[in-house]
């Protein structure tokens, strides 16, 4: 077993209140209970050694011989892994039953099956917990040969086999082995409760199998609601799970990322806690849940939204902070957790996140779009709306820290101003759509400030492009949302020859950069990645522009850098690795955000008489080496 394996060799299992990795070689290396963002039971992602996990694997004596397969039941989250050897084939089943409710719950139950299919094969079970991040001890009780506590602070890990399993101590944790022949199968149940919680029924074959048909229905019956019906449907409904594996049920708050601590850069200090809920990222994600049909859940999330700015407690005194914990509470006091190695050695881990103090005025903006998506004719949503408006028409005009939680001091970002524009444009057409009382008279006269000081400041005449704020020429690939938003037309020669810039800076074969950290520092060493989220925008911009075999080309390309079964990180390394916290909800938004923009565009060009390519065809950009050189280095 690789002691860390890629962040891409892994699927994800989850109940909407919690989530676990599972690497393609049969280890949980990270899992929190029971909420996202509670500390690790499992946590050797982050640490080998001290962060503890649970392994069950076909394992030879040799080690030669065996193969691993990794992949998903169609359109479920049920995760196999397949081993192959010359002695057999088996499999593991993992999976969580969804707890669909608006009640929080202590008991999270993680099911891991194993069977053969042909020959017979030997398993290991090693299950190693290390609780709070492997900062807390452990104690174990044994009931019998079958089942297991683990005692950690505050939460007891009960672990359970059926027939054929049988546990044995290896001081304070658990091993086992076993073979299994054609046919045959056996089972482990992990569940998570509060300190001396009553012990979970004994598991049975029959039992889980009935549970594994019950999660089974639930994700085709939720899936079922999707109207998406395009080119890209496996993937599509791929990201659409992976979007609601990411959303808290008792709240409908998304998180960015299950995980925390993987860098963006390996040996980095780029290595932050996603396992909270961004005002951004949940309103883009609910976007494009609403975009494929998913309606509960932006409602969902509105009455959260909803409930934030009319609970204020905000540090700062204003409406929102940009990111909350999943139950709302919105202090996330950022910590080092300096006993750790950290991902292949990246260092510091942190827990919690100390951006959540930042000023990001851009939130407002997504925050309106989202509102207005619902039923404005509810009051309490509309007093929420405008309450927010009014106080934004008197703190627009400051510089702020970014979409990117640059920790590099404030500025005056023009993807900022934009979503300010948006806050207000939102809200001056639902006023008139619902036929309800604002401030309609100010609001525009603040929306056309707004506009008129991006054109004047925001605008780079030397380079022809919107920039990142208004003292630099530095390119940012946030400003691919301007047409979206409606800003401006996908075709104002303004944004033609943006796009151009940054196809020219920021592209580099299909892969975006957020922006170039050395042009513009951000107060952060090192380097990082592409942006999965500003790669996928950037192909729904071409869509949009009517570049179709550039766009295609791009998306196509993006799709090589997916996982195994589907998922993606926050990043692309230059290698094409996988970095960043896993997996991410940016990235999957996007993804559909460009599936949807260029099936569309795809479609109405099919459609048009004499249909055919497009300027801007996609290239393979072909260039010969210099004579007796060994390439463009040489």
């Amino acid at each position: 077993m690789n002691r860390y394996p890629p962040i891409a060799e892994h699927g994800m299992v989850g109940d909407l209140q919690t989530a676990a990795l599972v690497s393609s070689g049969g280890t949980i290396d990270w899992w929190c209970t029971p909420r996202f963002d509670s500390p690790s039971v499992f946590a050797s992602l982050l640490d080998s050694e001290r962060g503890g996990h649970c392994r069950l694997a076909a394992e030879l004596p040799d080690g030669d011989g065996m193969t691993a397969r990794q992949l998903y039941l169609p359109d479920t989250a049920i995760l196999v892994t397949r081993f192959m050897a010359p002695g057999g084939v088996g499999e593991t089943a993992d999976f969580m039953t969804p707890v669909d409710s608006s009640k929080p719950t202590d008991r999270h139950r993680l099911i891991r099956v194993a069977r053969v299919v042909r020959g017979s094969l030997p398993f290991t079970l090693t299950c190693r917990p290390r609780f709070d991040y492997g900062r807390a001890p452990h104690t174990l009780t044994r009931n019998d040969d079958h089942s297991v506590v683990f005692h950690g602070p505050g939460t007891d890990l009960h672990l359970q086999s059926t027939t054929g399993i049988l546990l044995r101590p290896d001081d304070d944790d658990i091993t086992a082995r076993f073979t299994l022949s054609a046919g045959q199968a056996a089972a482990v149940v992990l569940t998570s409760t509060v300190s001396g919680g009553s012990a979970p029924p004994a598991p049975s074959l029959d039992g889980i199998a009935e549970e594994v048909e019950a999660c089974r229905d639930f994700w085709l019956s939720w899936l079922r609601s999707c109207t998406y019906r395009g080119r890209w449907q496996d993937i599509v409904n791929r990201s659409a799970i992976t979007l609601k594996l990411l959303t808290y049920a008792p709240t409908g708050a998304p998180i960015a990322a299950a995980t925390m601590g993987l860098p963006e850069q390996v040996g980095g200090e780029r290595n932050w806690d996603y396992r909270y809920t961004w005002v951004r990222d949940a309103a883009l994600s609910v976007r494009a849940l609403i975009d494929l049909g998913f309606e509960s859940e932006a409602q969902a999330f509105r009455r959260w939204l909803r409930d934030r700015i009319e609970a204020g407690g905000t540090a700062s005194g204003d409406p929102l902070q940009i990111m909350y914990r999943v139950d709302g509470d919105p202090h996330l006091t950022e910590e080092t957790l300096d006993h750790l190695e950290g991902y292949l050695g990246s260092r510091p881990v942190r827990a919690g996140n100390a951006a959540a103090d930042q000023l990001q005025l851009d939130i407002y903006g997504e925050a309106a779009d989202a509102l207005v998506g619902g039923d404005m004719g509810a009051i309490r949503g509309w007093k929420a709306l405008r309450g927010v408006l009014d106080w934004l028409a008197d703190h627009w005009d400051r510089p702020d820290e970014g979409i990117w939680e640059t920790r590099g001091g404030r500025q005056n970002f023009t993807y900022s101003r934009l979503m300010t524009w948006v806050a207000f444009d939102r809200g001056i057409h639902a006023a008139a759509e619902f036929s309800r009382p604002a401030d309609v008279e100010r609001w525009t006269e603040v929306r056309d400030k707004v506009f008129d000081q991006i054109v004047e400041h925001g605008w780079h005449e030397k380079r022809q492009a919107f920039v990142q704020h208004y003292d630099t020429d530095v390119l940012d690939a946030s400003l691919l949302l301007m047409p979206r938003v409606g800003f401006l037309s996908p075709r104002d020669p303004d944004w033609l020859s943006t796009l151009d810039a940054m196809e020219e800076e920021l592209v580099s074969d299909s892969l975006v950069y957020r922006y170039d950290p050395h042009a513009s520092p951000d107060g952060l060493r090192g380097s990082e990645g592409t942006f999965n989220l500003c790669s996928f925008f950037h192909v729904e911009a071409l869509a949009r522009t009517g570049r179709l075999n550039q766009a295609r080309h791009a998306f196509d390309k993006m799709l090589t850098y997916a996982n195994h079964v589907g998922l993606f990180a926050e990043e692309i390394g230059p290698s094409g690795e996988q970095l960043g916290n896993f997996p991410q909800a940016f990235t999957h938004l996007s993804l559909v955000v460009a599936a949807m923009a260029l099936d569309e565009e795809l479609s109405k060009a099919e459609a048009r008489p004499g249909a055919g390519g497009n300027g801007h065809p996609a290239t393979f950009g072909l260039t010969a080496p210099a004579e007796g050189g060994g390439g463009a280095d040489g």
